[in-house]
């Protein structure tokens, strides 16, 4: 079900009704752009730490921002065992624009290109986005609505209802009082804005919002205070409805994080950190406030590439690459509990899943990331209950095998990461070579970082085993270009030269002592 601005309040209740009765809700965000082109000390690297990688993707977060939310609410079904329905909803965002919030983002060529490639609708973005806001921008808002201390920024509106106010006005000089006119066209958000403006600028008019637009009555100045202070219509309540039309999709939000329902995603910090940025505060400097903020908001967060990893080990699973493959795998005969594990229905008006494919749809993939969960959870208890009976399936007993994965690296200290070994590369006859040329000499056999670690030395480090394997076996025995395994002991700068400090100072008191020793 795909959900625009024209849709989303009246599905508000809806929405909350499912979320308070779900087991845990599936997520999964699409960007206007991943990472920014920073110079090459601030770009992301293999040999970051994870606050280091944070504070670099932190600036690409407030640059680019979201474009498409995918929700996938799962709840099992009362009275058949193991067996959930899934409601999948895609939200089209786009940045509140209303009086001095005017939000500035990016594209990305590159992102822009995939999304285009897997369909996704652009003019539903850019033309019937839901507003969403943080809190910082909806106490600056809220505090110039209710003062009455506002104005329209953004140039285009300004001319929109420049024109809107010139039409009214002509047709107040011949209106009599009683007469109305129709603005066809202006709905939603815009409406309010619209009227509020009006309202402020002609003293003898009021409006009224239809679905077809707006209704502009001329009315004496007695009815129109009269109007202004009806229970229906008061200046207070009318601006408490302008701002919760102006919070959008932050409302939602709102009813996500007090529903406090286990959230799941797959690879997901990247759509955390948007989350944090654009609907609870900007994101803070400390890499470890930020995991102490959304571990606040959200108490259980399991990401299923941290669930899937160890299991896939274990099982001898083929190697995938991305989020559709891992639920091919599990879906297929290589799964030893295919046929016991738990059922996943879809809703009525989310069908359009049932028989086709939509990779990179961010609702669709959140219904993989939940449906990916559910297997691997019972494969999980599966294996933990080995030849003996096994319990009841139900989401309880998964969520308990899943202990050891909830909240792992988004709260308290990360784990440990399990990569390839660090490759040390000694240069020889090739005065002054840089970085970027040792680059360009292995980019052929695989992707890697480089860092210079001595005048003809660099550290050489890639995400795969295999390519550590293929560097090594490539370069073995080469004249000018010397590959082995990085010991820090024997090969760091810093040991090496503490080491070489002992040795002067160990021969210095070797000599002292010698010296000082009386003849014989």
């Amino acid at each position: 079900m795909d959900v625009g601005a024209d849709e989303f309040e009246q599905s508000l209740p809806l929405l909350q009704e499912l979320v308070l009765g779900a087991d845990f809700v599936g997520l999964d965000i699409e960007f206007t752009g991943l990472r920014s082109n920073l110079s090459r000390p601030q770009q992301i690297s293999l040999f970051d730490l994870p606050s280091e990688w944070y504070l670099k993707t932190r600036h690409s977060v407030q640059q680019f921002t979201i474009c498409q939310i995918g929700l996938s609410v799962f709840s099992s079904i009362e009275g058949e065992s193991n067996k959930y329905v899934a409601h999948s909803c895609n939200f089209f965002l786009f940045p509140t624009t209303f009086g001095i919030l005017d939000s500035e983002f990016s594209f990305q060529a590159s992102s822009v290109q995939f999304l285009n490639q897997y369909g996704f609708d652009y003019n539903k973005f850019l033309k019937n986005g839901i507003p969403y806001m943080n809190e910082e921008q909806e106490k600056k808002i809220k505090h110039n609505i209710l003062t009455g201390n506002w104005r329209v920024r953004s140039s285009l509106d300004k001319d929109q209802i420049k024109v809107v106010i010139d039409e009214v006005t002509r047709w107040l000089d011949l209106a009599e009082e009683g007469d109305w006119m129709t603005l066809p066209g202006i709905t939603g958000f815009q409406a309010f804005e619209v009227q509020l403006v009006l309202r402020q600028a002609l003293p003898d008019i009021w409006t009224v919002p239809r679905d077809q637009g707006i209704i502009v009555k001329k009315v004496s100045k007695q009815h129109r205070w009269y109007l202004e202070n009806t229970s229906c219509d008061r200046a207070s309540c009318w601006k408490e409805k302008i701002l919760l039309s102006a919070r959008g999709f932050s409302v939602f939000f709102q009813m996500l994080v007090k529903a406090q329902k286990p959230l799941v995603g797959h690879n997901m910090m990247m759509d955390l950190l948007h989350l944090h940025e654009k609907f609870f505060r900007p994101l803070p400097e400390s890499y470890d406030q930020f995991k102490l903020n959304i571990h606040s908001l959200f108490p259980v967060l399991i990401d299923t590439k941290n669930v899937t990893k160890d299991i896939w080990k274990e099982l001898n699973f083929p190697r995938v690459s991305n989020l559709s493959e891992v639920y091919e795998v599990l879906n297929s005969d290589l799964n030893p509990t295919r046929n016991s594990g738990p059922v996943v229905i879809h809703a009525s008006k989310c069908e359009k899943y049932v028989e086709t494919k939509y990779p990179h749809e961010a609702a669709y993939d959140a219904f993989l990331c939940g449906s990916v969960l559910l297997k691997v959870a019972h494969l999980l208890a599966w294996r933990v209950h080995g030849a003996g009976p096994m319990p009841e399936p139900s989401f309880p007993l998964y969520l308990d095998v899943l202990a050891p994965y909830v909240n792992q690296n988004f709260s308290g200290p990360d784990c440990p990461s399990i990569r390839p070994p660090i490759l040390l590369l000694h240069v020889r006859k090739w005065p002054g070579v840089s970085e970027q040329q040792v680059y360009r000499e292995f980019q052929n056999l695989c992707k890697f970082d480089v860092r210079r670690l001595s005048r003809s030395q660099f550290l050489l480090l890639t995400n795969k085993f295999k390519d550590a394997r293929s560097i090594l076996k490539e370069y073995r025995g080469h004249p000018t270009l010397q590959v082995s395994l990085y010991r820090y002991w024997r090969h760091s700068p810093n040991i090496s030269c503490l080491l070489q400090v002992c040795g002067v100072v160990t021969t210095w008191a070797l000599l002292a002592l010698l010296l000082g020793r009386p003849g014989h």
